[in-house]
């Protein structure tokens, strides 16, 4: 079975909304993605001052551990669990840009 991450990149909507991203996002949406069949565990992180992102970058990122047989089956699942309501996004995420997604396979 692959090994993977899913490595998600995001920010708060503006920064008044900072807390209420940060608890919607710790609270009820890794919650919501950790239900997804192969998603095993999930941290977030904050970029540091020390080598922050360029002015327009996101703030935080989620790392998402993935065993699956099948990769492309963790995006499909996502995309159904929010077309079908199971997973809503929060008005306190940035959506321009919009969050980005790479899932990097284990190397050998």
């Amino acid at each position: 079975m692959p090994k993977a991450i899913m490595f998600v990149q995001s920010s708060p909507s503006s920064p008044d909304r900072e807390d209420d991203y940060n608890d919607w996002y710790s609270n009820t949406h890794l919650a919501d993605v950790l239900q997804i069949p192969g998603i095993t565990a999930a941290r977030r992180f904050k970029a540091s001052a020390v080598a922050p992102p360029a002015a327009d970058g996101h703030q935080y990122c989620a790392v998402y551990e993935v065993e699956a047989d099948d990769l492309s089956t963790i995006m499909d699942e996502l995309g159904t669990r929010f077309a079908d309501g199971r997973m809503k996004m929060s008005d306190a995420m940035e959506m321009d840009p919009p969050p980005s997604f790479v899932i990097y396979e284990l190397m050998d």
